[in-house]
């Protein structure tokens, strides 16, 4: 019989109580409630894999049901533009992730009312991007650097800070803003509003909604460690928060920045808000959130255990990433640290070890011969476990994943889903058109391989049947893919890690 993985998490519930507290923070505030919405709107798979059960685009769900009431602005700092700088999850740059973001909302029936260029500087690329939306017809608003900022409440208040900012029009009471990732200026941008609606008189309010970390659970809950660790690559850490313990008498975790800065961001809100108007003032970071994510947790034992895997996935990537020279050896230090604080360890990933075992057998057996012995593991939907190696045919993702749709399938070993005779002509153009260091097929070559051949295949074509089960499937590899392999594994939508070793010994490598 299949073995279903334990549901940790409730949607309806949460949905429920998440959407009544932002209704009960708006009518605090007599006009427009300016909503910062942190972490990922749409395909949220950080949360889905902590938190299982969790649909990856609840937050959009949340918003359909506000629909009525919300304005959607979307920011983008103008340095991440200019830089390129670029979304792991998705491997896109920022601008090209706004894009993105715009046409999902739209396929979920939202829209949004303008785009917020943040610290513009008539930075080259930043002017494209915006002649890029003002051409179809999407309001571009521009935001400015202010000197001082966060500490000089003086010059941030005032006409040469907030003020010389471009006002967005919008309409409903609550205005959520929100961004394609980290530091894209959402919380400067909730500020200005507020300083020019008091300006004229408007008496707004401002709330901050952000999944991680879960106030009410400890500091040291996995689920939060998870989150420690999701940002460990900026420094960030769960702390209780001193401001709201001090108040309440009432523990809440809280994270650094946020509690760090909220001494000046209280400065902010005090010269900006009319306190004559009696409307709420907060005592602490933890006050200004409407975080229920805890009221969708049923089952807390499967959200533990399921948050220890994403801190090894996460210590498996930063690792990689180190190897690659994209990330600090601090990082992957810290992660390291915080599994020794939860007692976990790589070999509690089960397709870890039996990866590694695969393309120690894949070495023996081929003994005397050049080359790269590349193993690869993954774990079913029913728990049953598939391996594959490198060859000379094919890359060990490229077998994997054909065994895998063959057990599925119930189809025997021993039936090709591709004919030799295509793998040998794909390899053939490879090597003597392409000039590839391998002519073996990666990921990518095989599923287009795959999909020509079932055409006239009804075995590959049943097979190809299954490919969509193998979405949230865990993954293990010894060796780091290559692009098409990346590819491939990102369409399926595998949770994979890898070892930190290279595939080819050559610097650079072709297709």
């Amino acid at each position: 019989m299949p073995v279903s993985k334990k549901i940790g998490f409730d949607n309806e519930k949460y949905l429920k109580e998440q959407s009544l507290a932002i209704l009960k923070r708006m009518e605090k505030f007599d006009s427009k409630l300016y909503l910062e919405f942190g972490g990922k709107l749409c395909f949220d798979y950080h949360a889905a894999r902590v938190l299982p059960g969790y649909d990856p685009n609840v937050k959009i769900r949340l918003l359909q049901t506000l629909k009525d009431k919300i304005d959607i602005v979307l920011c983008i700092y103008a340095g991440d533009i200019e830089k390129g700088r670029v979304r792991g999850d998705f491997g896109i740059t920022y601008d090209t992730a706004t894009f993105k973001l715009i046409d999902d909302l739209r396929r979920w029936g939202l829209d949004i009312v303008a785009v917020v260029i943040t610290r513009f500087k008539n930075q080259r690329l930043a002017l494209i991007f915006k002649n890029k939306l003002e051409h179809r017809g999407v309001k571009v608003y521009l935001h400015y650097p202010i000197d001082g900022y966060p500490a000089d409440v003086d010059a941030i208040c005032s006409d040469e800070g907030f003020g010389k900012n471009e006002y967005i029009q919008a309409g409903k009471k609550i205005v959520v803003v929100t961004a394609p990732g980290p530091g894209s200026g959402k919380l400067s941008t909730c500020l200005s509003q507020l300083y020019h609606d008091y300006k004229k008189e408007i008496n707004s309010g401002y709330a901050k909604f952000e999944t991680f970390p879960i106030w009410n659970l400890q500091p040291k809950h996995p689920v939060n460690i998870a989150y420690e660790a999701a940002t460990a690559d900026i420094g960030d850490f769960n702390l209780i928060d001193p401001y709201h313990l001090n108040k309440y008498n009432e523990s809440a975790t809280n994270y650094n920045r946020d509690v760090e800065s909220f001494p000046i961001l209280k400065l902010i809100f005090g010269r900006i808000i009319d306190r004559k108007k009696n409307l709420p003032m907060y005592n602490s970071p933890t006050d200004m959130g409407v975080n229920c994510v805890k009221s969708g947790i049923i089952d807390d034992e499967a959200v533990r255990e399921a948050s220890k895997q994403e801190l090894i996935r996460r210590y498996f990537r930063y690792n990689k990433e180190y190897i690659m020279g994209i990330e600090k050896k601090e990082t992957v230090e810290r992660v390291s640290f915080l599994m020794k604080e939860l007692e976990v360890k790589t070999s509690d990933r089960k397709v870890v070890n039996i990866a590694q075992k695969t393309a120690e057998e894949a070495e023996l057996k081929g003994k005397g011969n050049e080359g790269i012995f590349c193993g690869a593991a993954l774990e079913l939907p029913d728990g049953r476990i598939v391996t594959g190696k490198n060859s000379k045919l094919m890359h060990a993702s490229s077998s994997l994943i054909i065994n895998a749709i063959k057990i599925l399938s119930n189809i025997p070993d021993e039936i090709f889903l591709l004919s030799p005779h295509i793998i040998n002509q794909i390899s053939k153009l490879k090597k003597g058109i392409f000039k590839a260091e391998s002519e073996s097929l990666d990921l990518e070559e095989t599923l287009i391989a795959l999909s020509i051949s079932s055409t006239t295949n009804n075995t590959t074509e049943l097979a190809m049947g299954k490919l969509n089960q193998l979405g949230g499937c865990e993954m293990h590899m010894t060796h780091i893919p290559t692009p098409g392999d990346e590819v491939g594994l990102k369409h399926l939508g595998v949770n994979l890690t890898t070892d930190g070793k290279f595939s080819s010994r050559n610097l650079f490598v072709i297709k």
